[in-house]
């Protein structure tokens, strides 16, 4: 896909995969309507990429969050919506209040559906359109202590590539990228220690967006992204079975590490 001059929407974009891709997309060329629930940090992005970019603030768990998102989106002309906002999830089902579960599902699943609904007839008016959605290792990975997490990002990329087929006769392009563990602030202490403690691999925002940016341009329909993530990611999908064996002997330090009776706060 060609990317100078092209529109797009980026959701979370003040988080630091978000802010990382669209100091990147800007540099290709796109055009950047950000969205964020901090109106002074999208502001400063929006300054800080220059003259042609916009922002919009709106929480997109909510209906009149998505509809202004999408107000402002067919304003803006959008041609691509890049899903990327997000929250965390560590923590054990047990532990977890309903409305944590909740705003999980919520943000990253629900959220992204609802945007591309509402967008996809604007899409398909476009000469070139595409939908991408930001999921995770986790959602063809599902690990312990990320149950509704995994549920959400599983879910994605479902949605994703049901949709991809669905639109197989059209000029939307659906892509659907799972990147390995983000070194951001969405990341708890909790996180960074269970990383640390399993020794689990993770990039940086910067190295995730550029893999990102090249499979938007190159069009890749699904990626996977980091080794040897994507090999586990595959082989959970042919033979589940080792995957349980396997994670079940790190469950003692999954649970130590996991958070204690979680609110919808945290």
């Amino acid at each position: 896909m060609q990317l100078n001059q092209t529109h797009i929407l980026l959701t979370g974009a003040t988080g630091g995969l978000g802010q990382s891709l669209a100091c990147q997309l800007a540099e290709a060329g796109a055009m950047l309507l950000i969205a964020g629930r901090d109106a002074e940090r999208l502001s400063g992005l929006a300054d800080y990429l220059g003259p042609g970019h916009g922002y919009v603030c709106a929480d997109l768990t909510s209906q009149e969050g998505v509809a202004s998102v999408v107000d402002a989106a067919g304003e803006f002309g959008v041609d691509v919506l890049i899903n990327n906002a997000g929250i965390g999830g560590f923590g054990l089902l047990k532990r977890q209040s309903w409305p944590t579960v909740e705003a999980i599902l919520a943000t990253n699943l629900d959220a992204p559906i609802r945007l591309a609904h509402a967008l996809l007839p604007e899409l398909m008016a476009r000469p070139q359109a595409a939908i991408v959605n930001i999921g995770s290792t986790f959602g063809s990975l599902p690990f312990p202590g990320f149950a509704a997490y995994s549920a959400a990002k599983a879910g994605l990329r479902g949605f994703s590539q049901a949709l991809r087929r669905e639109l197989a006769d059209s000029h939307v392009a659906v892509i659907h990228i799972a990147p390995r563990a983000i070194d951001t602030p969405l990341n708890t202490e909790a996180v960074n220690a269970l990383n640390r403690a399993l020794n689990n691999r993770s990039d940086s925002a910067e190295v995730a967006a550029r893999q990102i940016v090249a499979a938007l341009r190159r069009g890749d329909g699904e990626r996977h992204l980091g080794f040897p993530e994507r090999l586990f990611a595959w082989l959970n999908g042919v033979a589940p079975g080792l995957i349980d064996r396997g994670l079940a002997g790190k469950l003692a330090v999954i649970e130590r590490h996991a958070p204690s009776r979680q609110s919808s706060s945290q």
